[in-house]
């Protein structure tokens, strides 16, 4: 059988945010780059698909593919990264320092590649600026301005709100990242990150990557959004957001319940001593 229990799941999990940490700089770039450029074109589907008139739970279900292409294909992304470095930091595999490196890169590459998705694809559903997108173009406008502009229409309570839907929307994405280490067949893989990043989509929450494409898309097609009113309604609260649900929620629980426990019972008592020392405990 292919499954792979949680226990073994975090332990891979572990490795892989130490090999993560470890990529220079140009390449978590380009991995980060190419990650923003999967989740553009996935999220641009969504649009094809509502604007042929089909549900929006057609474009949940269909958005997850992006996501399995890039983590397949081992690209960076900066929300999965938010769950996988925290733990492996807890673990003791990696450096604050390194983590936060890993962070920053990535996010600027997921950025990167999602603008300039952004811009292809305005140029391409445009004809080169030579008409408005059609339904498309309307699609992203709308969608651009009720991220940016319905937040802002409520003050603080928007960014508030911006910052709890990018929690529920990477706790469910963090989940996926895991859920990449629990199968070793490639069917089963899909099919695990598949469920949870499903979820997320269909409830309509605030995912930072997806939303370096939209909003920029939106502000291409006319969208009257400034580049002030995309990062502080939207771009802000919701990487922190998604900052603190992958962290937290995800991987330091999962770190907590199946690898520090696991290792402190199955240490022997004076080992297991310098182990709660050295924890705080």
């Amino acid at each position: 059988m292919d499954y792979v229990v949680p226990s073994e799941v975090v332990s891979d999990a572990l490795n892989a945010a130490a090999k993560k940490a470890s990529l220079s700089a140009h390449d978590m770039l380009i991995r980060g780059a190419l990650a923003g450029v999967f989740l553009g074109y996935a999220t641009s589907l969504v649009f094809v698909a509502l604007s042929q008139g089909l549900p929006a739970l057609v474009g949940a279900i269909i958005f997850p593919v992006g996501f399995v292409m890039l983590v397949l294909l081992g690209f960076e992304l900066a929300t999965g990264n938010f769950a996988l470095l925290p733990a492996a930091l807890m673990d003791q595999r990696i450096t604050r320092g390194a983590m936060l490196r890993n962070w920053a890169w990535v996010y600027i590459g997921n950025l990167i590649g999602s603008v300039l998705y952004a811009l292809l694809f305005y140029l391409a559903i445009t004809s080169f600026g030579a008409n408005n997108g059609a339904a498309l173009g309307d699609q992203l406008r709308q969608v651009a301005e009720r991220k940016t502009l319905a937040f802002a229409a409520l003050g603080m309570s928007g960014w508030g709100t911006a910052f709890i839907k990018a929690v529920l929307c990477n706790w469910m994405v963090t989940v996926g990242t895991m859920l990449a280490f629990a199968s070793r067949s490639t069917i089963g893989k899909i099919a695990a990150m598949w469920l949870p990043i499903t979820i997320f989509f269909a409830h309509g929450y605030e995912h930072s990557i997806v939303n370096m494409f939209v909003i920029p898309a939106g502000m291409f097609l006319g969208a009257h959004v400034s580049m002030g009113q995309w990062w502080w309604w939207n771009q802000i609260p919701v990487t922190l957001g998604n900052m603190l649900a992958g962290a937290l929620f995800t991987g330091i629980a999962l770190w907590y319940t199946y690898a520090r426990k696991q290792e402190y019972v199955t240490r022997p008592s004076k080992a297991r001593s310098s182990v709660a020392v050295a924890a705080g405990d």
